[in-house]
């Protein structure tokens, strides 16, 4: 595409250079550029784009983006900017020729719950027969195809890159996570969103030096905010407390769901457990209603299937659809449920700190299990007082306890296990420490009882595991289903 098209709409000064030249593909990785790019200098936290001008150009960049003038060859088009960052996504759309306006798109914010939610708005409009895209925690989908990402909410470029591929590719939706920092940084800042949700809110993704989080809580919360103004229908959850700040000076329609005085409110939540599945149902009344099922438990699963219901009940999707959808949702390593020969049930879950684990264990508590054997780690990094807080706390709420490795990175994993043992040693809580953890998961599953349910939690999605430096192959959900097919098989 030529230069000056790819700078529609953008506020430039051009330093040097012809804006008439074609210009093969955009990137703000120098390692990645080839010849005909258009080099683009973020400025971030640890490097600055600018320093890596040079390899740029050698390695063919015949214009650049910058935030400053810089001392270049004359054959090289430098073009001067206020934010780089935050024009990178008009150049990515116009690059990529505007392909979210031609999606219908839903944009997911909160603390918790984002990554479950668009699985199951992902599971009901494929039941309905339409091809989906999702970006998220897990990856970047196009229909059945799966890329890696590096961010929660990716950089601008990406975002356009793979919803052209899904233009392409048949897609008629986009289900987005839209996270803090892709909101604070303007990953998405000229994205309308038919539909954004807001899920909840609460301390996290706050850390005043790292440079890489949020400096305070206002920040994280005002940055969530955005959503609401680059929407045109929001969908907020009435019950979490920062409600009303959520809904201050958002600029879309205003939809709320919640168990009381709300547009859509929940009621009757059923809660049920069998030896060969966990169930949850529930009833949603006002403006949509019915009875709709789920195999996931909690009531944190069933405010994240209301959102689902909210959205996909407004973009026309019969009821039918819903409910297959919500009961066919599997989302990897969150609340990812296993049955063992219709004997016991085995949850990989992502909960990896102490709030999480409480909830999942107390969750799980609701469901009458025979016991709770909670099988986790504390990972590297991490001071001594969280470890020991950490063996506290699951040694109160389980009924067994395994400690285990949890991606140790640098730090020694016997000093880290017996960081835990001296808070799990304050419990009555039966425990052991097997350092391996496919043993520690094999172990579990070859001594449960009926109706056990084995928690194993930290890792969730991850397939590796972080061991001085190096990341080794490591799939809990492979162990599991090896064991399974072994126990069938016996």
């Amino acid at each position: 595409m030529k230069l000056e098209k790819i700078l529609n709409n953008v506020d430039y000064e051009l330093l040097q250079g012809s804006l008439d030249k074609e210009i093969n593909d955009i990137k703000y990785d120098s390692r990645e550029v080839v010849n005909g790019d258009l080099f683009v200098c973020l400025t971030g936290f640890y490097s600055d784009g600018h320093d890596y001008i040079e390899t740029a150009i050698e390695k063919g960049a015949t214009a650049l983006l910058v935030e400053r003038e810089v001392n270049v060859p004359d054959e090289i088009t430098v073009i001067k900017v206020d934010n780089t960052r935050r024009k990178l996504n008009i150049v990515s759309k116009n690059f990529f020729e505007n392909p979210d306006e031609e999606l219908i798109k839903i944009g997911i914010t909160g603390t918790k719950g984002k990554t479950t939610t668009t699985y199951m708005i992902k599971s009901i409009l494929e039941k309905a027969g339409n091809k989906v895209g999702m970006f998220g925690t897990v990856g970047i989908f196009v229909g059945d195809k799966k890329y890696k990402t590096v961010n929660t909410t990716p950089e601008s470029y990406l975002i356009y890159k793979y919803m052209r591929e899904m233009v392409n590719e048949g897609c008629k939706y986009v289900v987005m996570e839209v996270s803090s920092l892709g909101l604070k940084h303007g990953r998405v800042d000229n994205i309308m969103f038919d539909y954004g949700v807001f899920t909840n809110l609460s301390l996290d993704h706050v850390s005043p030096d790292s440079g890489r989080e949020h400096p305070t809580y206002e920040d994280y919360a005002n940055s969530k905010k955005k959503l609401f103004n680059i929407c045109k229908v929001g969908i907020f959850n009435k019950d979490n407390d920062e409600y009303n700040r959520m809904v201050e000076d958002a600029t879309c329609e205003i939809i709320s769901f919640g168990k009381k005085d709300a547009d859509v409110i929940i009621n009757k939540i059923t809660k049920a457990s069998r030896v060969d599945k966990i169930h949850t149902s529930f009833e949603l009344t006002g403006r949509v209603n019915g009875t709709f099922d789920l195999n996931l438990p909690g009531d944190f699963n069933v405010y994240n299937a209301t959102v689902a219901t909210i959205v996909t009940k407004l973009i026309g999707i019969e009821d039918k659809y819903i409910e297959e959808g919500l009961l066919s949702t599997v989302v990897d390593g969150r609340c990812q449920l296993f049955n063992v020969g219709n004997k016991f049930n085995v949850m990989i879950d992502f909960a990896h700190n102490l709030v999480s684990i409480e909830s999942i264990i107390n969750t799980m508590r609701e469901y009458n299990p025979n016991r709770i054997i909670t099988i986790f780690g504390v990972g590297g990094g991490k001071g001594e007082a969280q470890r020991k807080n950490m063996g506290k706390l699951v040694g109160e709420l389980s009924d067994m306890a395994i400690i285990t490795m949890d991606n140790p990175r640098l730090d020694d994993i016997n000093v880290i296990n017996s960081q835990i043992e001296s808070g799990i040693k304050e419990t009555n809580c039966e425990y052991k420490i097997i350092t391996d953890r496919k043993e520690a998961i094999n172990y579990a599953l070859s001594n449960a009882e009926e109706n056990d349910i084995i928690l194993i939690v930290g890792k969730g999605h991850e397939k590796y595991q972080d061991i001085q430096g190096v990341q080794y192959p490591f799939s809990e959900e492979d162990i599991i289903k090896e064991f399974i097919d072994n126990y069938e098989n016996k």
